[in-house]
């Protein structure tokens, strides 16, 4: 599924509709994340913010760079504060920043 510089997984599509979460939240989350860390595959980045409610809980999203788009594996809520873990490698990050602002 391709939506310009975004490319969605049906696993992100499906778990997106298990969770209420919107294309836009995510894309939101990807251009401005509260936390960014090393994703589980290789490659990949997952990143964070905090969900608006009486308790507190955060959104993650999972994606790859893929030149030129970004591929989002996955999204998911995560109920309460999660651990810190790995942080992204710089070069990461910056090939991830070219291709959501151009």
């Amino acid at each position: 599924m391709t939506e310009g510089k975004y490319l969605w997984t049906h696993h992100a599509r499906e778990k997106m509709r298990h969770y209420r979460l919107t294309d836009a939240r995510i894309k939101r989350i990807i251009r401005h994340p509260t936390r960014i860390e090393e994703g589980v595959l290789e490659n990949a980045v997952a990143c964070m913010q905090p969900a608006e409610g009486k308790k507190y809980s955060e959104i993650w999203t999972m994606y790859l760079v893929s030149k030129p788009s970004i591929r989002i594996i996955t999204a998911w809520r995560y109920p309460g504060k999660s651990p810190e873990r790995v942080p992204v490698p710089a070069n990461i990050l910056k090939e991830a920043r070219k291709l959501i602002y151009g």
